[in-house]
């Protein structure tokens, strides 16, 4: 199943802020990045990712925190991310 079918499973209950922005951007005609989807289905785990990615593009590393950002911005553009 995808995040995307599980919020619409539960439309009746409450998604929390990244469920209002995934609506808020839906009446706007834009699809929010898909993220957002596994933010509002597990909000428990949304600080968890958070510092996770922190750690991974801020923390000790070979690389620069610049090449870091690169390496994802080119990553995401192959994958069609908007972001």
């Amino acid at each position: 199943m995808f995040l995307k079918d599980l919020l619409a499973a539960n439309r009746g209950g409450e998604t929390g802020r990244f469920g209002r922005v995934i609506e808020a951007s839906r009446r706007q005609g834009v699809e929010p990045p898909g993220i957002y989807y596994l933010f509002a289905a597990r909000p428990e785990a949304t600080p968890h990712l958070c510092n996770f990615m922190e750690e991974v593009m801020r923390g000790t590393s070979e690389l620069s925190a610049g090449q870091r950002e690169l390496i994802a911005a080119f990553v995401s553009a192959r994958n069609g991310c908007k972001f």
